[in-house]
């Protein structure tokens, strides 16, 4: 073991007095997990001790065990204190909390409980508050939370830091309503005043876990009677507990941005609260007002990261590329944090090949880029050219995860590579001992139903370790749609409505189902159902961003100032279309109406406004970007494809589902989303 080696390294130790003797402390028996070589830990210990550490003073063998921590050489640090309580007794109180840290940073709770029996023996604990918190923090890092209870019931009157300890170790074991209760009580047994501003930081990381959003409102009022409102550490801990609340909660998180005292860590918050709850055009916007307000507020590699996250959900290409200028002129493309940002921004946004280039300039990518890469390619199918990448992740030394093997399966049922998907599935078992989860049977059911192996894919949910979620059953509903199988998409609806009985998305593929089947009666009982059950569809829309700007389009809308124009031009779009031979889907029409009327229905749809528009005043031969909010009807799809055929132009939709690539007279998808 490392820690008899180590033990090798030292000073020959100073015997243990008679007086108080201390319990041996066994380095050797201080690892669980991996740690540093023999080598490496015994050169650190000599590298030590040739800075002289002076064994007859116990604040120098408390600084070197807290040194070698601090370094990352937890080992060292163990093995250090075991030579100093043999080389000098009296160091025991100072170096046994740098020591109970450092096992809590190898996670050895052997070594941690030879410790805890050492301050018991030694009259260390309870009574000295250090070696108490130390005590907590080590038992909370080795995931032993019942443990650091009952050495925290055992200490008589626990002073704020150290039930400070205690809550924040029950927030880092996900026990936060136990956090909350010891907050709770804290101020119960005083009064406000014994809070400090770590425990307001626990608390308020706590409240964020909590579906109860009164709790956060009530510890907002708290902290504005003990005058931390203006504290910006516990100000910006509080804005992300407002923040998982929703848009509701945003609103109050925003005001009470507005009112604070904000530093850079402050504006980082706000724009990544709002890009992470889908509120791209708000972070957007306050980026660049954190850009003009001066005050030694600048941008740095964490707002970027923020900004183009809301980039790529919004799927605005023009102002990632601004963005992605500001990265270049602050010298951080080769930053992995903020180069995986560019490579996700450019992939969602149907760049792939900026996407790669932009890979390309990291300097040390880690998992999360490669997996980006191959998400990036998978999700505008190209399947082989993410296999590439995952082939040259391996090479590379690096070892593939659970997620990146959701980027993986994902690549191979968007491209529909059925023997490269089944391969991979097989190998991230087999090879790499990972079990699979939801996210890979999700991706194992599209690529099944991709290639018409409906019953292979039934087959897979059953014999799932896992219970099915809505993803899963969603992926065999559309399957069940292309090949038009109406008897398992009605067990597979079955299904689905038992786990989300009010998303109205499940209803209306259904409806598709039977409306392509000719079922009329069964679309009626649907729409029957939709009405009974309440059921709201949320309205369809779909953006294009035009010279910066992103302008948005709903089924039948007029309200753009170029209306007239669109219709009159999408009308002329139509006849050359109908002559190169489209014929409209009709049996997308969810309605019993007559053919007339069907097509009526069609022409306005979301995206062929879009699409219109921006023919109408794009660059020719320009790139067009389209994002819709839900599903591609079958007739806009077929659509496209005549268009790009007429137009000679690329048109690019991003919808529910995946990317579409429209290119004379194809999409990349191959007619299967």
């Amino acid at each position: 073991m490392a820690g008899a080696s180590v033990m090798t390294s030292l000073p020959n130790p100073l015997p243990t007095p008679p007086a108080h003797p201390a319990p041996a402390f066994n380095p050797q028996r201080q690892r669980e997990h991996s740690v540093p070589s023999p080598t490496t830990t015994a050169s650190s210990l000599r590298a030590l001790f040739l800075r002289a550490v002076d064994p007859s003073r116990p604040a120098s063998w408390s600084a070197a065990v807290a040194d070698l921590l601090s370094s990352g050489d937890a080992v060292a640090a163990l093995a250090t204190f075991a030579a100093a309580v043999r080389a000098n007794p009296a160091a025991l109180r100072p170096a046994l909390p740098p020591a109970l840290r450092a096992a809590a940073a190898a996670r050895s709770l052997a070594a941690g409980r030879q410790l805890h029996l050492l301050a018991l023996r030694s009259g260390l604990f309870p009574s000295d508050p250090y070696s108490a918190s130390a005590l907590l923090h080590m038992y909370h890092h080795c995931s032993r939370p019942m443990d650091a209870r009952r050495a925290f019931d055992e200490i008589p009157d626990p002073n704020p830091v150290i039930v400070t300890a205690m809550a924040s170790g029950y927030v880092r074991n996900n026990l936060v309503y136990h956090s909350l209760e010891l907050f709770r009580a804290m101020i119960a047994s005083d009064s406000a005043s014994v809070v400090d501003e770590a425990a307001a930081l626990v608390a308020f990381s706590a409240s964020a876990r909590v579906p109860d959003r009164g709790v956060t409102a009530s510890l907002h009022a708290l902290i504005a009677k003990i005058g931390f409102e203006r504290n910006a550490g516990v100000v910006n801990t509080m804005l992300d507990s407002y923040a998982k609340g929703g848009s509701r909660d945003l609103e109050v998180a925003r005001k009470v941005f507005d009112t604070m005292e904000r530093d850079v860590v402050s504006w980082n918050s706000m724009i990544a609260l709002y890009a992470q709850n889908g509120m791209s055009a708000e972070a957007i916007g306050l980026y660049s007002k954190m850009l003009n307000v001066g005050g030694g507020i600048k941008c740095n590699a964490v707002a970027l990261s923020a900004v183009l996250l809301a980039c790529a959900h919004a799927g605005a290409i023009q102002t990632g590329k601004r963005i992605h200028n500001q990265v270049v002129r602050m010298g951080l493309e080769e930053n992995v944090y903020v180069g995986t940002s560019v490579v996700d921004m450019y992939s969602k946004c149907g760049r792939v090949e900026m996407a790669s280039r932009a890979f390309r300039k990291i300097k040390e990518k880690n998992i999360l880029s490669w997996s980006a890469m191959i998400t990036g390619y998978g999700m505008h199918g190209r399947g082989q050219e993410a296999l590439e990448i995952f082939t040259e992740m391996k090479r590379s030394g690096l070892r593939p995860n659970y997620i990146t093997f959701i980027s993986v399966l994902a690549a191979c049922s968007h491209a529909g590579l059925l023997d490269e998907g089944r391969y991979c599935y097989n190998a991230m078992k087999q090879e790499f001992g990972i079990e699979a989860g939801v996210e890979h049977y999700g991706c194992m059911v599209d690529l099944l139903g991709r290639a018409g192996c409906l019953d292979e894919a039934y087959s897979l949910i059953k014999e799932m370790k896992v219970k099915p979620d809505a993803a899963i059953w969603g992926a065999l509903l559309s399957a069940c749609r292309i090949h038009k199988n109406v008897e398992l998409a009605e067990m597979s609806v079955k299904r689905l409505f038992e786990l989300d009985a009010s998303n109205s998305g499940y209803y209306v593929l259904l409806s598709n189902i039977y409306a392509e089947a000719g079922m009329w009666k069964d679309v009626e009982r649907i729409r029957l159902l939709v009405k009974t059950r309440r059921i709201e569809k949320p309205p369809g829309y779909s953006s294009v961003e035009l010279k910066g700007k992103t302008y948005l389009f709903y089924v039948g809308d007029k309200s753009h100032p170029q209306h007239i124009e669109i219709y009159s031009y999408l009308e002329k779009l139509l006849e050359r279309m109908q002559e190169a031979g489209y014929v409209p889907n009709t049996g997308s029409v969810l309605h019993d109406l007559d053919e007339e009327e069907k097509e009526s229905a069609l022409r306005i749809h979301s995206e062929k406004l879009a699409v219109a528009f921006a023919l109408m005043n794009s660059v020719p031969r320009s790139v067009i970007h389209i994002i819709k909010n839900l599903r591609v009807c079958s007739d806009c799809h077929t659509a496209m494809k005549f268009i790009t055929k007429i137009t000679e132009r690329e048109i690019i939709i991003r919808d529910l589902q995946r990317f579409h690539h429209f290119k004379d007279g194809l999409c990349s998808c191959r007619d299967y989303w």
